[in-house]
């Protein structure tokens, strides 16, 4: 009882130096000691639990665990679980209802879908692909035997937020024709000057983070 107490009023303290607005609950489910959950609002208000500290003095002392301090004695030690996510299949499955799929560009699986307006133009895809590599930019390619139409509609649906329309004349010229998800055509550049704006944006991105 006196540890839990301990623990208790550690914890309480940490969130008053933090600045952190904390309320008690009496009675949750924490088997080692008391701990800190942080509740995590959506995009429709729902609260969910992800995050949690946990002060232990519980295990320490049944593993006979100890340390050799400054003093040259022996001291048992304070254990802290860390959870920073929670559960990750919860927080995966919270930060994608949260976006509705629809990741930052830094972080979506696929930024990019270079669809081959024909089979004939595959091969260039392919080179666009590999060119888009040096600017570490992930891209996929779409070769199904589709019209382009179908093409787009199925990698809008993905929320995949660039899309690289590839034929005759982009080919000739080393071009694409962007299209970016949710806003439609961006008018044809150099694969290069793609890559380079599409690595600038990732940089803008992971700074604001």
């Amino acid at each position: 009882d006196e540890n839990w107490e301990k623990a208790e009023q550690a914890i309480i303290e940490a969130c008053e130096e933090k600045g952190l607005i904390a309320k008690v609950e009496y009675g949750e489910a924490a088997f080692y000691g008391p701990k800190l959950d942080f509740m995590v609002k959506d995009a429709i208000g729902r609260r969910w639990q992800l995050g949690t500290i946990q002060v232990d003095y519980n295990l320490p002392e049944r593993f006979q665990l100890e340390y050799m301090g400054s003093d040259n004695q022996k001291h048992r030690p304070v254990m802290i679980h860390r959870a920073p996510f929670g559960s990750m299949e919860r927080f995966v499955a919270v930060l994608i209802e949260h976006t509705a799929g629809k990741f930052p560009l830094w972080l979506t699986p696929d930024q990019v879908a270079i669809l081959p307006i024909s089979e004939k133009f595959n091969e260039y895809a392919e080179q666009v692909k590999a060119e888009l590599r040096k600017f570490d930019v992930r891209a996929i390619v779409d070769d199904r035997n589709e019209k382009i139409g179908r093409k787009i509609r199925d990698n809008e649906m993905k929320r995949i937020p660039y899309m690289l329309i590839v034929g005759e004349k982009e080919a000739e010229n080393g071009e694409v024709a962007v299209r970016k998800q949710g806003e439609g055509d961006k008018g044809t550049m150099k694969i290069e000057e793609f890559g380079k704006n599409l690595a600038e944006e990732v940089s803008n991105m992971i700074n604001k983070w």
